[in-house]
Parts: C-alpha cells; sequence; structure tokens
C-alpha cells in the first residue's frame, strides 16, 4: 500500500512526466539556478579574491568572454540540475509502481484463499 503523499506524488509524476522531460521546460526552470551559480564566478571574479588571476584575466581576456562563458555555464547547470531531478523523481515513480504492482499481486494472491476458506 501506498501512503498519501506517495500516490499524490505517482499521480503527479504520471500526469507531468513527459512536459518535465523537454529541454525548454528545463531550461526555464533551472535557467534561474545556473544565472545564481553565474553571478558567484563574477561576484569572485568583481572582488578581486584572487589579485594574480584577477591581473591575468583583466590583461588577457575581455568583459565579453567573461559573460559568454557565465552565460554557458549558466545553461550546462540549469539543464543537468534538472534532469538531475528529472531524473530522481523518475526513480521514485519506477519504485512506487513496483511497490504499488507487487502489493496489488499480493492481494491477489489472498482473495482466493479467503474465498476458499469461507465455503
Amino acid at each position: 500500500m501506498l501512503t498519501k503523499e506517495e500516490e499524490n506524488f505517482f499521480q503527479y509524476w504520471e500526469d507531468n512526466r513527459l512536459k518535465e522531460k523537454g529541454l525548454m521546460k528545463q531550461l526555464s526552470m533551472g535557467f534561474p539556478i545556473g544565472l545564481l551559480i553565474g553571478s558567484g564566478i563574477i561576484l569572485n571574479f568583481a572582488t578581486g579574491w584572487y589579485s594574480r588571476a584577477n591581473m591575468v584575466a583583466n590583461s588577457q581576456s575581455t568583459p565579453i568572454v567573461l559573460v559568454i562563458a557565465v552565460i554557458i555555464i549558466a545553461l550546462f547547470c540549469s539543464v543537468f540540475y534538472k534532469r538531475h531531478r528529472w531524473e530522481m523523481n523518475e526513480q521514485r515513480f519506477m519504485e512506487l509502481q513496483y511497490k504499488k504492482d507487487k502489493s496489488r499481486e499480493q492481494m491477489q494472491q489472498t482473495e482466493p484463499i479467503n474465498s476458499q476458506s469461507g465455503k
């Protein structure tokens, strides 16, 4: 038997699993997380935390390269994060489906025994 919370998740994921798998959905939901990581990189670069790396970066690169790199990092992190979450939810769904099928099998096996003993 599934708990109420497990049953709610099972129903939600059964309805929305294909919607959540799309690349555009993953980008739209995960991009803020990627930007948070990217903003940490820009903040680290702007504060001059490591002065030697800051000097090398200022002499050899342009700010456009940094912005492009942060956007690429943000996109990668957002897709990776949402795909990981999708896989975790899919794994939980499969486990609950197995548990549900197993309990249904056990109930079907006990029904004939109960009906025979009542005669």
